[in-house]
């Protein structure tokens, strides 16, 4: 089945622009050196407002999309692909769930969490591979909180380890959402290539508190 990326996420006939988009790019935050030979790391969509929305992240014939690791992904035997299969009631009895690496939009884990995927064939990314897909997604509805940037003005996009120190995290993203005036707008084509930053970079970052896990959003 061919996927239309605006015929899922679309309502009635809004017209999909690049023009006076709300997003202002990609980042990385919460970037840990594990103790054990692996960093994590968390990525956000960035906006211009709180009411700025983030509904799909998508690959199709005209952008493929891609995630993937020069050392592989850490992947836990409790986790998911994706935050909506994450149980925070596991993470007690097994911690390294923390680091589990997976795919979002807006959440951490599954609580409240509407966030569905269609297309995407995910056994290579759960068996520490890629995400690769020109027919797929994983999206959360305009109606789903979770969308919104919020007073963060940033929607996560997905947590990921890394085994490596010196391993990146890198890929390719397409997106849709909606500005504040509800007008929905796709950009295609957006590179990223994260790594852990060198021990003195870090100090100049002001990451001195590296070790904290969680950001809750």
């Amino acid at each position: 089945m061919k996927i239309t990326t605006l015929s899922i996420f679309a309502v009635g006939s809004l017209i999909a622009t690049t023009a006076m988009a709300d997003y202002t790019g990609l980042s990385q935050d919460g970037m840990t050196d594990n103790g054990d030979g692996t960093w994590t790391t968390r990525i956000y969509a960035n906006f211009s407002a709180a009411s700025d929305q983030l509904n799909a992240v998508f690959g199709d014939a005209d952008g493929l999309l891609s995630v993937d690791s020069t050392g592989g992904f850490y992947q836990n035997l409790f986790g998911a692909a994706t935050s909506a299969g994450i149980n925070p009631a596991l993470y007690d009895a097994f911690p390294s769930l923390l680091n589990d690496s997976w795919v979002s939009i807006g959440l951490e884990d599954q609580t409240g969490n509407n966030m569905l995927d269609i297309g995407i064939d995910w056994s290579s990314f759960e068996g520490g591979g890629s995400i690769s897909t020109d027919n797929g997604t994983w999206f959360a509805t305009p109606d789903d909180p979770q969308v919104e940037a919020g007073a963060d003005l940033r929607v996560l996009v997905g947590q990921f380890t890394m085994y490596g120190l010196d391993s990146h995290v890198f890929g390719v993203l397409n997106i849709q959402g909606k500005q504040g005036d509800f007008e929905t707008f796709q950009e295609y084509g957006i590179a990223f290539d994260y790594e852990f930053p060198a021990p003195g970079a870090l100090a100049l970052l002001g990451l001195a508190g590296v070790a904290s896990r969680r950001r809750r959003k």
